[in-house]
């Protein structure tokens, strides 16, 4: 009998190199771990088998790892630790006992290197495009002047500090100081309203707020005066606001100036704090109740955020990092920690497409990006308005360009690739704000296929596991860690028997993060997200994640975004709208709804082509971009808006009438 023949290796969309391998941080830092902390010899040849021997032995050996880390980084301690993982049990994982160091301390490192003090550390630029830099020196002697500020107002270690800031150098310092003096900071973007930032504030209970006048958007100015007031009123633990004058507004009364804050040259001082002291808050979008304050540690974030950064990213001295974010996305912190590698950020304040749709392309050249960082929705935008990013704009200095917020689909791989420049390395990264990290995605070493992240992150037990917690390999399982990260929740800010950060990971597989997606782990090691696990469409026994069937609806010209909910149904039956919002002089006739189902039917599966397709006239967003699956599929099922949703987590509260509205109607039925 002639045995089977082997499914063929499928053919990478990029590889790198053999000098980008061997220039990789990541190729140097595995042969120094080999020899110095006995993890596994690199596989002369074969990146794909060093990688994974690597992986394994970062999981298998916890402790070895990240001391290999806080070696090669150079990570100061001011006392030292007494082990490096003293109980694994999560939650409560306890890292570094006994150590004590500071944030901010490291992030301005490189600012005490006289050939490096007077280059950029941050590069700003607002819709004109006009780059501004901030050195390390000065940035070094604004957050040690604001520091001291801090310090004379009263601000102690494990105090909050907050910011209505958009993503702007002020906001960067700010954070900055906050951790010099072992606060723990918190921030909102100034689109967000006065309710939705009160959700949040009000819990941690500030005694600083960093506030704005305004910012500008599209085009146009957004004064913020009026939301400030109501900020100021309803936080009665503050003891000084901080007026930043964007728009060039004086101060109103009783407020600070950010000059007369940032104006000293004084030495800076570093707050010695022990590893599990909070570092920031940062929030869960909210959308059903108060958001989830997340605490997450000083030490924590600087080992994960070195490992993500400095390994996985491959940045360092001579790079320039952007990502295009806002203060109320977990990736603004991350693309702050750039400068724990030494490397110069970029931070924009503005519309991600204005005056056009490429403009994020303009701010990459404009700025000489090495890595550039959007989402996957950005990348879709850009296809469908036929941007030309490689011809139109010089990307010569571009190596990377990364995404997340949702699965790239493998038509946005390929435009980038087409598009942006065949020798790009395309990284799609998926985490999650619950760990201000990546679980999955960039590795420098190794090929990218077309759907794929190129494989689970160091020190990370990433597993997909069927409901009775069977490892699975190439199939659709729960996304679990298995072992703890650094940057896991220390805990949630008002939760004091740990009740609310238990249910939200471990309840499903205790002692185990199941964090809420659905993924496939490839035979090859890469990975696959398929959207979120609480509302994937289950049909027949069928499982699929909603991103599958956004990546085929909005290949159609005439969709400009869709929403699919899998509503169950009290007597066992199974209803599959889908919600369309169309391009401009689009039509949702027979012949359209014919080719969305035969879409459908044709590339994915019969048993998901939706039982209606529904117009209307946008998807609703978290504040921070997510479809609002799980609400909407609540209000389908008949709950009241009030109890599905909570509205200031939204972007628009009235586009959710409409399923109100099909809710109760379903239920009179």
């Amino acid at each position: 009998m002639t045995a089977a023949a082997a499914t063929p290796e499928p053919r990478p969309l990029w590889q790198p190199g053999p000098d980008r391998i061997a220039r990789a941080q990541l190729t140097r830092f595995h042969a120094w771990a080999a020899g110095q902390h006995g993890a596994p010899a690199p596989a002369p040849g074969d990146p794909a088998a060093s990688y994974a021997a690597l992986h394994r032995w970062s999981v298998d050996e916890l402790p070895a790892f990240w001391q290999a880390v806080t070696e090669w980084f150079d990570v100061r301690f001011d006392t030292p630790y007494a082990s490096v993982l003293a109980d694994r049990d999560m939650p409560g994982a306890t890292w570094f006992p006994g150590a004590t160091l500071n944030y901010a301390e490291h992030a301005l490192r490189t600012a005490e290197d006289p050939a490096r003090a007077g280059d950029p550390a941050l590069l700003h630029v607002d819709e004109r495009q006009d780059p501004q830099a901030v050195t390390w020196r000065e940035l070094r002697r604004q957050v040690a002047s604001l520091a001291a500020e801090l310090r004379r107002l009263g601000v102690r270690p494990g105090d909050r500090v907050s910011g209505y800031l958009p993503n702007i150098p002020e906001a960067a310092v700010a954070l900055l100081a906050t951790a010099a003096v072992g606060g723990v900071w918190t921030s909102c973007a100034p689109d967000f309203g006065a309710r939705s930032v009160l959700d949040r504030f009000q819990q941690v209970e500030p005694v600083v707020l960093f506030t704005v006048d305004g910012y500008r958007y599209g085009g146009k100015e957004h004064h913020r005066a009026d939301t400030v007031a109501e900020l100021r009123a309803e936080l009665p633990t503050l003891r000084a606001v901080v007026h930043v004058p964007l728009l060039g507004t004086p101060a109103p009364d009783g407020a600070l100036t950010w000059d007369s804050l940032t104006s000293s040259d004084v030495d800076p001082v570093f707050e010695q704090v022990p590893f599990d002291h909070p570092l920031w808050v940062l929030y869960s979008s909210g959308t059903t109740g108060l958001p989830k304050a997340i605490v997450q540690s000083q030490g924590g974030i600087l080992l994960e955020h070195l490992k993500q950064l400095g390994l996985h990213c491959d940045l360092g001295p001579g790079d320039r990092f952007f990502w295009y974010t806002s203060t109320g996305w977990m990736m603004w912190n991350f693309l702050v920690s750039g400068l724990l590698t030494g490397t110069t950020v970029i931070t924009y304040d503005g519309s991600p497409g204005y005056p056009h749709t490429d403009a994020q392309w303009h701010i990459a050249e404009r700025t000489g990006a090495t890595l550039y960082g959007t989402s996957a929705a950005y990348v879709m935008a850009c296809r469908k308005a036929d941007v030309h990013p490689g011809r139109d704009c010089d990307l010569s200095a571009l190596r990377c360009v990364a995404t997340t917020g949702s699965p790239l689909p493998p038509d946005g791989f390929r435009w980038l690739h087409d598009e942006a420049g065949e020798d790009l390395w395309i990284a799609s990264v998926s985490g999650g704000t619950d760990v201000c990290s990546c679980f999955a995605g960039a590795v420098p070493t190794l090929p990218v296929h077309i759907g794929e992240l190129q494989a689970p992150c160091l020190g990370t037990d990433l597993q997909s596991w069927d409901p009775h917690g069977k490892p699975l390999v190439d199939e659709v399982g729960e996304l679990v860690v298995t072992n703890p990260m650094p940057s896991m929740p220390v805990r949630f800010w008002n939760d004091p028997d740990g009740t609310r950060y238990r249910e939200s990971y471990f309840e499903m597989f205790p002692g185990v993060w199941r964090h809420g997606d659905w993924i496939t782990l490839t035979g090859r090691g890469s990975v696959v997200i398929h959207g979120r696990s609480d509302s994937t469409l289950n049909r027949q026994g069928v499982r699929m994640g909603s991103a599958d069937i956004y990546e085929a609806v909005e290949r159609l010209p005439e969709i400009r975004e869709s929403l699919v909910i899998g509503v169950e149904e009290p007597e066992g039956g199974y209803w599959m709208p889908l919600f369309v919002h169309l391009a401009e002089g689009a039509v949702l006739d027979d012949d359209l709804r014919d080719r969305v189902k035969r879409t459908i039917r044709g590339q994915l599966s019969p048993r998901h082509v939706p039982d209606e397709i529904i117009e209307i006239p946008a998807v609703p967003h978290t504040l921070t971009g997510k479809r609002l699956e799980v609400p909407v599929k609540r209000l389908l099922q008949g709950t009241p808006l009030e109890k599905a949703v909570n509205p200031g987590s939204v972007d628009d509260v009235e586009l959710l009438r409409v399923y109100e509205r099909l809710g109760r109607e379903r239920a009179a039925r």
